[in-house]
């Protein structure tokens, strides 16, 4: 098997390869400095020219605001460049999985989203993601779109590091408590993904470590295993206002994933070994 692994330099794609390398299979990781995703030349030369079996899809234009202002550049990124790859791995009878994300859900209710439930992005970013899927729906028969939520991992961005940062510099955060969904460690998803793609068991999942919480719950959680000292105050998200809308339901019901898949660790848990494992961020 020979994986070309798009956004290598994102906290998913990073760990994918990193899993790449752990098992010896196959692989190239590629970013902006290999090929821009944006031009179409450009993108299905350098994919037919390695010839992959598998294409793992994890670049993506990910800001959620910015992408509200900087429309057409994320369009470009998240649909242009989305249909290159799968034009491409059509070419080649190659597999794609494709990373997608909870906002393609308005976030309205309670229950968790199943992947049968209709899209209705509520933001920009959402929308594009949405496109995204159905421009490898279209393209492809050998897919996996998987949907997952609230990353984290040790390279990149993400909201556990930033509550770390702020931690020591502050003795009390606030933090939207209205908002739900699973915290997905990188790790986690990037084994699961390496498993899926070995596989012919295509089609839509929903893929997030088990369990679900509240932004101000998940930043509590944070603190508690880093043994930082840290008072956590809950506000209504009306409160902290952003250029894009946020669904307050991020919950994804991994029915789908658990039929075929090992499931993810609990949140709790996966959070923990986290902080284990990267105690620089704490420091």
């Amino acid at each position: 098997m020979k994986v070309l692994v798009t956004g290598a330099d994102g906290q998913l794609g990073y760990d994918v390869v990193k899993k790449l390398k752990e098992l010896n299979i196959e692989h190239i990781g590629v970013d902006k400095e290999d090929f821009d995703l944006t031009n179409e030349n450009e993108t299905k030369e350098f994919i037919l020219d390695y010839k992959p079996d598998v294409i793992v899809h994890c670049a993506a234009y990910t800001d959620v605001d910015q992408a509200e202002v900087e429309r057409e550049l994320c369009y470009k990124v998240n649909v242009e460049g989305t249909k290159y790859a799968a034009e491409a791995a059509k070419e080649l009878g190659a597999k794609m999985l494709y990373i997608s994300t909870d906002y393609v859900f308005d976030g309205q209710g309670e229950e968790p989203f199943k992947v049968t439930d209709q899209p209705n992005p509520i933001n920009y970013y959402g929308e594009t993601k949405y496109q995204g899927e159905q421009e490898v729906q279209k393209l492809l028969d050998k897919y996996f779109i998987v949907r997952t939520s609230w990353v984290f991992g040790a390279h990149g961005d993400n909201f556990v590091k930033t509550m770390l940062e702020l931690g020591k510099e502050r003795d009390e955060i606030s933090v939207v408590a209205d908002q739900y969904g699973s915290p997905t460690y990188t790790g986690d998803l990037a084994k699961l993904i390496v498993e899926m793609i070995k596989t012919d068991k295509y089609g839509a999942y929903h893929a997030t470590n088990e369990g679900f919480c509240s932004w101000y719950e998940f930043a509590k959680l944070i603190f508690e295993a880093s043994n930082m000292d840290v008072k956590v105050k809950p506000i209504n998200s009306q409160m902290f206002e952003t250029e894009a809308k946020r669904p307050k339901n991020s919950r994804l019901s991994k029915f789908s994933l658990n039929n075929k898949f090992e499931h993810l660790v609990n949140f709790k848990k996966a959070i923990y070994k986290f902080i284990k494992t990267n105690k620089e961020f704490i420091i």
